[in-house]
């Protein structure tokens, strides 16, 4: 996944925020190499800044 604003290697020096950055953009953006992964989207739920209608579809794949 490449980014033209983001410094993608001063960015993986922080893993919490490279992760929720990596999740926020395979959501709202689409950007992503593979599926984003149930575990973590529920671990960074709470902050996350995601799109409100697709964070009401995600939050029905919790409910299963």
């Amino acid at each position: 996944m490449k980014h033209w604003s983001v410094d993608m290697k001063k960015l993986a020096e922080y893993p919490e925020q490279y992760a929720r950055w990596k999740i926020e953009q395979a959501v709202n953006a689409g950007l992503r190499d593979g599926k984003v992964k149930r575990q973590d989207l529920q671990k960074y739920w709470d902050t996350l800044e995601l799109d409100p209608h697709k964070r009401k579809f995600l939050s029905l794949a919790f409910e299963e």
